[in-house]
């Protein structure tokens, strides 16, 4: 006699043979964009370097490159993007309604957000730094850590300031200003001796004053930037990495590393040649 349990079995096994195998198992987003033939990116227009307008009103930064990187290895064009202008607490609601593909919006990792969507490997590590006068009394963070309370930082408002100064500098005094062009003014006139915030921010300022201004050479506080795509779809998640891996590792090398020194000023060390970097 043929058991219930395999009667079922037969008739389940029956029915997705007939059906063609597309249909046994539900499409990736990898499959829709390629379909549709671009890629609908979600990023911001206003945080130079990362997402900002050129003087010829075109999308620039260092997000706006990420979403390009992923562009060419869809369809070897990295032009072929629709750019969906977000704020930042649009972030997440735009990748979880599927309003974008992805968005890559300097968008901190955390645990709490990888709950909410699924993140990318990291394209770019965050941190505080410190912004000196090339011409300046003190030379590095040494220096300034060396000085104790003669030192003064400037430093955007905020109610963890002096807390996040303190953790590089104890004895520094803070002054805090209502904005980041301020704090960089108060370095510039002397009543702050460097000027305290994000490290790709400082290096963007002094990319564009070149010779005025140098990093301290000491940087803390880190976060780490990826992208994000909806849960669930695991092609799509690793045809972004490997994407983004190449880029930073591989055969896309040269671009990653021209928009590095576009909006950051630095130039990248070439990946090493022979054993993979990633596992040593």
């Amino acid at each position: 006699m043929i058991s219930k349990f395999t009667a079922v079995a037969g008739f389940v096994a029956a029915v997705l043979a007939g059906m063609p195998a597309h249909a046994q198992q539900a499409s990736s987003k990898l499959d829709e964009v390629l379909s549709r033939g671009h890629l609908i990116l979600g990023t911001g227009s206003t945080n130079a370097p990362w997402h900002f307008k050129s003087a010829e009103d075109k999308l620039q930064g260092f997000d706006v490159d990420m979403g390009r990187i992923i562009a060419k290895a869809l369809f070897g064009d990295p032009e072929k993007i629709e750019f969906v202008n977000q704020s930042s607490d649009a972030r997440i609601p735009n990748i979880t309604t599927g309003k974008v593909d992805i968005t890559c919006q300097f968008m901190t990792v955390t645990g709490e957000r990888a709950q909410q969507v699924a993140f990318t490997i990291p394209y770019y590590r965050e941190g505080v730094g410190l912004m000196l006068k090339a011409d300046g009394k003190y030379g590095d963070y040494e220096a300034l850590k060396a000085a104790g309370s003669s030192v003064t930082i400037s430093v955007l408002q905020n109610v963890y300031a002096e807390d996040m100064v303190h953790a590089a500098l104890p004895e520094a005094a803070v002054d805090q200003y209502e904005s980041v062009d301020l704090i960089y003014q108060a370095l510039e006139s002397g009543r702050a001796d460097a000027a305290a915030t994000d490290q790709s921010s400082l290096a963007w300022y002094m990319t564009q004053n070149s010779g005025r201004y140098k990093d301290a050479g000491y940087g803390w506080n880190p976060q780490t930037y990826a992208c994000g795509v909806r849960r669930g779809d695991q092609d799509w998640l690793n045809f972004v990495n490997t994407a983004l891996h190449e880029a930073m590792t591989g055969v896309e090398f040269d671009f990653y590393a021209k928009s590095f020194k576009t909006w950051f000023g630095k130039d990248l060390t070439p990946p090493e040649i022979g054993f993979p970097v990633e596992y040593k």
